[in-house]
């Protein structure tokens, strides 16, 4: 589907407790690169990357907001929330008390964003945790966030922003769900904020396989 302009623009926010990984997931994303030493997002970031779903034929934009874990930026990051039709709720593994405020930041996000947006919960850091030496350091079971995620309707995963293991998968999964949404009439792709028809002026053709950028924004 290479050279032609892509479907759908599909709004994404990334967010969850501070120094879960939710910047690294972005730019493992787009860039295919892992940030060994991330500055804390202040406010919220900004990245787009176009993606394939060959079984549907489709090729989508996703426009995706990384937002400040900070308690003293949720005013702000609230606001991008706004229309969403998708959601990345990101904890770490290895840190029980980000499993916990999931719980938090699922409920800003269900007052805040679109009703009927597509929540995939992200067990970030396996990679913390994989071979037999560091296997002690996970603290939430896999079985735990699959039971949490089947309990509040949710899409789950393990993922690691360090090796990209399932990165990809994430935003998929949520984008083929949504797109599932867009068929059964549940989204109105005429009126729903955060779903975009593409339009002549998006541009014209692109390759299916570029299209990755990352901005700041803090207001």
């Amino acid at each position: 589907m290479a050279g032609i302009t892509w479907h759908y623009v599909l709004k994404f926010i990334i967010t969850g407790d501070p120094a879960v990984g939710k910047s690294s997931l972005l730019v493992q994303l787009t860039d295919h690169e892992f940030l060994k030493t991330p500055e804390p997002t202040l406010g919220v970031e900004f990245g787009s990357k176009l993606i394939e779903l060959p079984e549907q034929e489709k090729v989508i934009k996703l426009q995706c907001w990384d937002t400040a874990g900070s308690e003293k930026f949720r005013s702000i990051t609230r606001s991008y929330y706004c229309g969403a039709a998708g959601c990345l709720l990101v904890y770490d593994v290895t840190n029980r008390a980000s499993f916990l405020n999931a719980r938090s930041w699922l409920a800003d996000v269900r007052k805040f964003a679109d009703p009927h947006l597509t929540c995939i919960l992200v067990g970030n850091k396996v990679d913390l945790c994989e071979d037999g030496q560091n296997h002690k350091r996970r603290q939430v079971p896999t079985e735990e966030g699959q039971l949490w995620a089947k309990e509040e309707g949710m899409l789950f995963v393990e993922a690691s922003a360090k090796s990209g293991r399932n990165v990809d998968w994430a935003f998929e999964e949520a984008s083929r769900d949504i797109l599932d949404k867009i068929k059964r009439g549940v989204f109105d792709d005429n009126r729903s904020p955060g779903v975009k028809l593409s339009k002549p002026s998006d541009g014209g053709a692109v390759s299916s396989k570029g299209g990755s950028s990352r901005k700041g924004c803090c207001s």
